[in-house]
């Protein structure tokens, strides 16, 4: 009998690089994380982007206190706490979510989101009700770091500038069978230099168009979603249907175009990678704050190709 509990525990577990217990049918896809991915070092040469006047530098790009505002006309003022943060431990909110809330697959896009929510997250974090699986990935742990530091005060004016900005449309999504080769470049994937395809399988492969771009945090960065054929058409199926009282439409509760309603967000044009592992955290019960419980019913019995179809759909949408 004990060697048969052994054998069932080894085939539903499976330990992470970092020494995390993780299911052994965890899409590990959608949490890339290679932290040891060798970075080139950061210089000073000026950088410019596409309709924009101004340069900054990879230095400046990669300092988490200061937030790279390519497009200082497309955004009302940055507050203090999101333009540079607070040190020694508050960073810039714009750093990684960008000047204008955009973010990126490593986290979220926060333009639009109900202030009301963004506090609640951030409280969440700080109390520990919101967690993560898989590998500590340093996009949480940093975030995590940042929530328990940050005052009421520093979250609400975050949350309420982000709230006022428009969300914008930056992901394309494409089915198909196969995926351009990609490489990931600690959290996130990029092209290979290689070139070449590979089989996409039941995954979501998630790239910055522009990786210089995205890496000099400019807002209007584009990415590409790679998902598996028919994928769109059945997470919309799924996204529409009342499957239980315990399992509404997503529009009951995310409105009716599923771009927020009250204080529930908006879920449509979002990065499909950080909509897949938020869906698998809220039903493995690691992101469980008040709201993610409502939630945790809704997603209990999805398998592994409806997060997909679920994600793929929502990205595919206008925000």
């Amino acid at each position: 009998m004990r060697v048969a509990l052994a054998a069932f525990l080894l085939l539903a577990l499976w330990t992470s690089h970092d020494g995390r217990a993780v299911a052994a049918d965890w899409p590990d896809w959608a949490y890339p994380w290679a932290p040891d991915f060798k970075v080139a070092p950061a210089d000073d040469t000026p950088r410019h982007m596409p309709d924009s006047g101004a340069t900054f530098t990879t230095r400046q790009a990669r300092d988490l206190f200061f937030s790279p505002d390519w497009h200082p006309a497309d955004h009302p003022p940055m507050p203090e706490i999101v333009a540079a943060g607070r040190r020694p431990d508050v960073r810039a909110c714009g750093s990684c979510h960008r000047a204008e809330g955009t973010g990126g697959p490593e986290n979220a896009s926060l333009a639009g989101l109900p202030a009301d929510y963004i506090v609640q997250q951030m409280a969440d974090f700080k109390s520990g009700a919101r967690q993560f699986s898989g590998p500590q990935r340093s996009a949480v742990t940093l975030m995590i770091t940042i929530a328990q530091a940050a005052s009421e005060e520093e979250a609400r004016t975050a949350a309420n500038y982000f709230a006022a900005l428009k969300p914008k449309t930056n992901i394309k999504v494409v089915e198909g069978d196969a995926t351009p080769k990609t490489d990931i470049a600690r959290l996130f994937y990029v092209l290979s230099p290689e070139g070449g395809t590979e089989p996409l399988g039941q995954r979501i492969i998630e790239v910055p168009a522009d990786v210089e771009q995205f890496e000099l945090r400019d807002s209007r960065a584009q990415f590409l979603a790679y998902v598996p054929n028919g994928s769109v058409a059945k997470g919309k199926a799924l996204a529409t249907a009342v499957r239980s009282y315990a399992s509404p439409a997503c529009g009951t509760c995310h409105g009716h175009d599923l771009k927020g309603l009250g204080a529930v967000p908006g879920i449509a044009g979002r990065s499909p990678s950080y909509l897949a592992r938020q869906l698998y955290d809220m039903q493995q019960g690691t992101r469980a704050g008040d709201a993610s419980a409502l939630m945790r019913p809704v997603v209990a019995n999805l398998s592994h190709d409806d997060i997909i179809a679920l994600a793929a759909y929502l990205a595919s949408l206008a925000p």
